[in-house]
């Protein structure tokens, strides 16, 4: 068994957290279609405002220590979840959020506002929901990065006769 297989097996590896994106799609459609109905086309870039990002900058990898965000209750990742499952939720996400995009691509991203369905009464700009979601990913990928980081660390430390047991213990 490699090292990645080793992490996933572990605790490590959790479901990823679709719910986010879903909870902040869902937001950012419904506020999308209230800006197709009011003609809120797209004048420019769809690039977020002074706050968006700054908050887009504290979601970037790596994580900020004087700016660490904790989760709210409602977005706690999954229970864990096997590499395919998970992966197939990832695909599934991106999929939603290029679907997203594709279809507000000639609105004006930047100034449609959505509400953000983790902290009340904080509204952002549709540019910036988008621009978190991305930061949030690659947010993820460095943390997933660091998880293979480690476990090849420890399974570099472990002796032939360890990995000959794990090997032989999954053959059966």
């Amino acid at each position: 068994m490699d090292c990645v297989s080793r992490a996933v097996a572990g605790t490590e590896l959790r479901g990823l957290p679709r719910h986010i994106r879903t909870s902040h799609l869902s937001a950012m459609k419904e506020s999308a279609i209230r800006g197709r109905t009011a003609n809120r086309f797209r004048r420019g870039p769809a690039v977020p405002g002074f706050l968006g990002r700054w908050f887009v900058g504290r979601m970037e990898p790596p994580v900020k220590t004087p700016f660490r965000m904790k989760s709210p209750r409602s977005v706690e990742p999954n229970a864990p979840s096997s590499l395919a499952r998970a992966f197939a939720s990832f695909i599934a996400s991106q999929d939603e959020v290029r679907n997203f995009l594709t279809a507000s691509a000639d609105l004006d991203l930047a100034a449609i506002p959505f509400p953000n369905p983790f902290v009340r009464g904080i509204r952002f700009s549709l540019a910036t929901g988008l621009h978190v979601i991305i930061a949030h990913e690659r947010r993820h990928m460095w943390q997933a990065w660091r998880v293979r980081r480690a476990a090849e660390s420890r399974t570099s430390e472990r002796s032939p006769v360890e990995d000959a047991r794990d090997t032989s213990s999954h053959m059966n």
